[in-house]
């Protein structure tokens, strides 16, 4: 921590938390590449769950959806709310899936962005509730530094994703909605007290 941010925290008032996130699980794609990760056996002692990820597939098209999906589930039993900007106009759309799809979730390696991942957090409330449908909400993009596909230099998405299912959720997977995840793509799960 700077100086100076030390500082500006010891005159916050009230108790300040900084234990409220456990790392449960990371999760790297290896050499080669990866058609999805899985977290599996996620252990039902938190309230909510949170993923912070980078992701990036082989897609020819600068931009690539994402996909979750919880328990091995890989029926139609989804769906998704998203709102989307890229600097020059605005979206919004809602569909039904094998999985909550995640608009700019992952970069594709069109020429020019070979290094860039898209980056997401995704928050899944409630997680071990058996008596409601699981909610998931996630914050994502990515930003090419300019205009190397179609006039976009990049994307920020906002997604309200639905799992019509009541049961505790013990494993998420996660893929690229058509390509597989490329080397060096990271997940990392934590558990919100």
């Amino acid at each position: 921590m700077s100086p100076i941010l030390g500082i500006y925290a010891s005159q916050i008032s009230g108790h300040l938390v900084t234990n409220n996130y456990s790392s449960i699980s990371t999760v790297t794609v290896g050499s080669g590449g990866a058609s999805s990760i899985t977290f599996s056996s996620i252990p039902s002692t938190y309230t909510h769950l949170q993923i912070r990820g980078i992701a990036q597939s082989a897609a020819t098209t600068f931009i690539e959806d994402g996909k979750i999906q919880f328990n091995g589930d890989t029926g139609s039993n989804y769906i998704r709310h998203a709102l989307m900007g890229n600097g020059a106009s605005a979206a919004a759309y809602s569909t039904s899936s094998t999985g909550i799809l995640v608009d700019a979730m992952v970069s594709g390696t069109v020429s020019g962005t070979a290094n860039i991942f898209a980056d997401s957090i995704i928050d899944i409330l409630d997680y071990t509730n058996t008596n409601k449908n699981k909610t998931v909400r996630v914050l994502n993009g990515v930003d090419f530094n300019g205009a190397p596909f179609s006039g976009n230099g990049g994307r920020v998405t906002l997604t309200s994703g639905l799992w019509t299912n009541t049961a505790a959720i013990t494993s998420i997977t996660i893929s690229g909605a058509n390509f597989n995840l490329n080397q060096y793509s990271s997940f990392a799960l934590y558990g919100i007290k």
